[in-house]
């Protein structure tokens, strides 16, 4: 393929051809015997040695795109990521597309390439909780489940996804649960895609649809604050001032937040910055009921966007590509999180 280099594992011509992306995370980490500590350490080709029992299932096309852990990865990186991956499910020899990552941001790269790609091949994000170098690791059967995923043909028009520990997660309403836990992601009050049982997919439920943006050639500053109590609105008005681009605000139950937040809030929407109201709930949505000063349905009429289901990190990644392409247009912005 043009300007993508491939190594491949395989050769059986009766089976369909996967195309690997990988991209570092726990999955290709071991403990390093000085410090005791994991690092990065196996290529994609090492994370196949690990479960010889693809082959059984597809052909490998192998990217190597990075190999970190994925705390070190940032909305630039997913954008050459997203190029690749676009350019991988063009290739009529390619089925489907599976990404190994890190879990730490496994649920922001996965809405991030859902929003940057369209193909009704799936995009299979995946990784492990445990090293290579636990007792017992989950990322070899996470790795083979996921393309087992990719290779199924109920996977068609699944957009992109995240399976890990046999769950199939849509990227739109996927999160992190655990911090050690391999049942570490779910997806809330909407449900699991489906589950990868043996050499089956179980489907539960149809995909979630997102807008779809070309990929932008740069991405607007845009910062996610929390409420808390007692907040000040100091560092509203700081990044107001600092020259972002948008702020994504995760409120109070179902999107308030305190007076003087609110006084902030609409100090920089004055100065014509489109503020996001999240959640910091796990569950529901935003609902601007209350009327009271910081109350959602306060800060909705002087301006503000209600994120509805979509959680902080997410509405920060959308805020970021709708931004590339609509500006401040607050009207248009609020189409996009309706």
């Amino acid at each position: 393929m043009k300007n993508i280099e491939l190594k491949t594992i395989g050769i059986n011509p009766d089976l369909p051809n996967i195309a690997l992306v990988a991209t570092g995370g726990t999955i290709a980490q071991r403990v390093d015997p000085k410090t005791k500590a994991t690092v990065p350490s196996l290529s994609g080709a090492a994370l196949v040695d690990l479960v010889p029992q693809i082959l059984q299932l597809a052909n490998i096309k192998l990217y190597d795109f990075s190999n970190i852990d994925s705390s070190q990865m940032t909305p630039n990186l997913w954008l050459k990521l997203s190029k690749i991956v676009n350019e991988l499910l063009l290739n009529p020899q390619i089925k489907g597309v599976v990404v190994t990552h890190g879990t730490d941001t496994i649920a922001e790269a996965a809405y991030f390439l859902d929003l940057t790609t369209k193909s009704t091949k799936p995009v299979v994000f995946t990784g492990a909780m445990k090293s290579t170098s636990e007792i017992i690791t989950d990322g070899p059967l996470n790795l083979y489940n996921a393309v087992n995923l990719a290779v199924a043909d109920e996977a068609q028009n699944i957009g992109v996804v995240v399976e890990l520990n046999q769950y199939i997660n849509s990227a739109r309403y996927t999160r992190k649960i655990h911090t050690d836990n391999v049942h570490s992601f779910n997806s809330g009050d909407r449900g699991y895609l489906g589950y990868v049982a043996k050499n089956k997919i179980i489907k539960f439920r149809e995909r979630d649809f997102n807008p779809y943006f070309p990929i932008p050639d740069s991405l607007p500053k845009v910062v996610l604050l929390k409420s808390y109590s007692g907040d000040d609105g100091s560092f509203i008005r700081y990044a107001a001032d600092s020259g972002v681009k948008g702020i994504v605000i995760e409120g109070f139950g179902a999107g308030n937040v305190d007076e003087q937040s609110h006084d902030a809030i609409v100090y920089t929407l004055s100065k014509k910055i489109p503020i996001i109201i999240a959640t910091q709930v796990t569950d529901g949505i935003v609902l601007p009921m209350y009327g009271s000063k910081g109350g959602g349905a306060t800060l909705q009429s002087a301006g503000a966007i209600m994120a509805n289901d979509i959680s902080g990190i997410k509405a920060r990644l959308l805020l970021m590509l709708a931004l590339s392409y609509v500006n401040s247009d607050t009207e248009k912005l609020r189409k996009y999180f309706s």
